[in-house]
């Protein structure tokens, strides 16, 4: 393969070579305190969130003030992401040993937001079982270039043109990513195990609810203050989900390799994730962007990554990819963003080890005949 030839002929490191040792040694490194999920601690992130939701809430009604509401949109946006990310983590398991209460505290937050809970739990547990497989990945994964080439060129150029892909989500759970079927709202998607179906419908009910709900409080205080004090934040927490997903496996300063076939296994595709700092925010949204570990071993929880992670990184050497430091606002990270989307179009069709191409037509227009 000529990228892996390119890295051995400049001496550089190969991510995408197999690596020298086994996901059993990476585990064994983990302290044993790691993997222990303690359901009161986890709820009280829960607790702790939602009284800044709340907070928030009356904050805003109280001074109602043009200088206060953007301050709020940000703010509140960011908590309704910081929710998320506890569901997500009801979803993995890794919030207690309680089926129970992940069930009942995830779907209380999910719907809370407009996220099928049982829909989506079940599309990412299929990302993270085949993370860094071009065809069988689900989150944000590559285009082969067939596919890519069959996209109309205003759909190719809403997918790479930033912020425009910011706002992708809420288009996923309804229709997924070009080349895939299904709905993370319809039982019978191919999604879906016939066995899940009564899970889905109770997360789309959950959501239907919510909906109603969230229309009923419209027509009592005003389509304007329930835009203002929910549908702002609404949008900017689906900014924080898809910008923080995409940089999980996108936009590194090394081109991240993707795996088919007899080349991938669960452990080289886990590497291709890549950790984040986002400075004051890693705490607010629960670590979330210590990620490789997370890929690894979803079972562990949030308040034990950044431990698990700095037990692991001897073992997993330049295999790891050491996140640039942030200042107090990740705005370092808006520069990945963009130089992937620019550079990051669709993968060869063919190959087991590829790496992502550039469309250098994508941003050329015609020019006007009058021109």
């Amino acid at each position: 393969m000529k990228m892996n030839q390119d890295f051995s002929a400049n001496n550089v490191f190969d991510p995408s070579a197999p690596p020298p040792f086994r996901i059993a040694e990476v585990r064994a490194a983990i302290p044993m305190h790691c993997w222990v999920k303690n359901p009161w601690w986890s709820l009280s992130y829960v607790v702790r969130d939602i009284i800044v939701v709340l907070g928030l809430i009356a904050s805003a009604i109280y001074f109602n003030s043009w200088i206060f509401w953007p301050f709020y949109w940000v703010a509140q946006g960011t908590m309704f992401w910081a929710l998320f990310v506890l569901g997500h983590d009801c979803g993995h398991g890794s919030f207690s040993d309680i089926p129970k209460l992940n069930s009942v505290i995830g779907h209380l937050l999910h719907s809370s937001i407009l996220v099928p809970y049982n829909g989506w739990r079940i599309s990412h547990r299929t990302h993270h079982q085949n993370h860094g497989h071009v065809e069988k990945d689900e989150s944000w994964v590559p285009l082969p270039e067939k596919v890519y080439k069959e996209l109309d060129i205003g759909t190719r150029f809403m997918r790479f043109t930033v912020p425009l892909p910011m706002f992708a989500y809420p288009f996923y759970l309804w229709w997924r990513s070009p080349g895939k079927t299904g709905s993370h709202f319809n039982p019978n998607s191919d999604l879906f195990l016939p066995t899940e179906r009564k899970d889905v419908i109770t997360s789309t009910v959950c959501w239907t609810v919510v909906v109603v709900l969230l229309a009923y409080l419209s027509f009592v205080v005003g389509p304007v203050p329930m835009l203002m004090l929910y549908g702002v934040p609404y949008m900017i927490c689906i900014m924080w989900l898809d910008f923080v997903t995409y940089l999980h496996h996108h936009g590194h300063e090394q081109k991240v390799p993707w795996y088919r076939g007899k080349e991938w296994n669960y452990l080289r595709g886990g590497l291709t994730t890549i950790d984040r700092d986002y400075g004051m925010f890693n705490d607010i949204h629960h670590d979330i962007g210590t990620h490789v570990i997370h890929h690894l071993f979803p079972q562990i929880p949030h308040y034990h990554l950044v431990e698990a992670t700095n037990a692991a990184k001897p073992v997993l050497g330049k295999y790891y990819r050491e996140p640039k430091k942030s200042g107090p606002l990740p705005f370092h990270l808006i520069g990945y963003l963009v130089r992937s989307m620019i550079q990051d179009h669709y993968v060869n069709d063919t190959g087991d080890v590829v790496f992502y191409q550039t469309d250098k037509q994508l941003y050329r227009f015609p020019k006007r005949k009058s021109d």
